[in-house]
């Protein structure tokens, strides 16, 4: 059953077109991936799901309502996730507050509670920190957590990030390129990672990834686009062996010319 459904969804920045008329689903405790060329239209896409762009046309159905009006924070609010492919991150607080900034979308004491501490506001607060800090222990790096964000190695930043998105309590996390800037090892323990959140979790995960290697590793579901249309879905086997997906990523062989 689709957590997510994508129904000829386009996108258009004047007269370029990013995304095509490009429909898909996303069956719920999958983990998919999202694939295609340098400007294929994949983050465009992304962007649309988490509404930082609004389509011009079609619709966006997660967990049975559509989300073509909703604002970002409302789509998380409703259980849908991301990260960034550059971290954004509050470099200046430590690694804890930051994780603890993305639970405060589950907090219902207002800003008079706040203001005034009420023992509601302390409870609350109590329950965000000690999640924010089970979310940093499931990453890996809980021993961290009074550090700045901006002392971690690169790697271990990504992990606050992935943190930050576990936080928020999704049913649905979009990764953004979660490998690029990480090492062998690092992308080993991503996959890891990555199954782990499915499988303990119960979360679905969608992504979008350069490396090959990963994606098939990982991916149940590929789906790929080129100019901002689906040229291809399939498992990695049926993916690789595409002949639409072997010339958009290395050309079209030119015929030998008659001598």
């Amino acid at each position: 059953m689709a957590i997510l459904e994508v129904k000829n969804l386009t996108l258009r920045f004047g007269g370029l077109t990013a995304v095509n008329d490009l429909s898909f689903g996303v069956d719920e405790g999958s983990i998919t991936s999202l694939i295609g060329p340098n400007g294929a239209g994949k983050t465009s896409a992304f962007n649309c799901l988490t509404g930082f762009y609004k389509a011009n046309e079609g619709d966006i159905v997660f967990d049975g309502k559509s989300l073509m009006k909703e604002k970002p924070h409302k789509i998380t609010q409703l259980g849908m996730a991301r990260t960034f492919q550059n971290l954004r991150l509050f470099k200046n607080m430590s690694v804890l507050e930051n994780v603890m900034a993305g639970m405060h979308c589950r907090g219902s004491v207002g800003v008079v509670g706040s203001i005034l501490h009420t023992p509601k506001q302390r409870a609350e607060e109590k329950k965000i920190k000690e999640y924010s800090e089970y979310c940093l222990d499931f990453v890996g790096i809980l021993d961290k957590k009074e550090r700045l964000a901006r002392n971690l190695p690169y790697g271990d930043q990504r992990r606050v990030e992935w943190a930050r998105a576990l936080a928020t309590k999704p049913k649905l996390i979009l990764l953004d390129e979660p490998g690029a800037g990480l090492n062998y090892d690092e992308k080993d323990d991503l996959i890891k990672l990555i199954q782990r959140i499915r499988e303990k979790l119960g979360i679905t995960i969608f992504l979008i990834e350069h490396d090959m290697g990963l994606i098939m590793k990982v991916s149940e579901k590929i789906i790929v686009i080129d100019y901002g249309q689906k040229i291809a879905e399939g498992n990695a086997e049926e993916v690789q062996n595409n002949p639409r997906v072997i010339e958009a990523y290395l050309g079209k062989e030119e015929e030998d010319e008659a001598v």
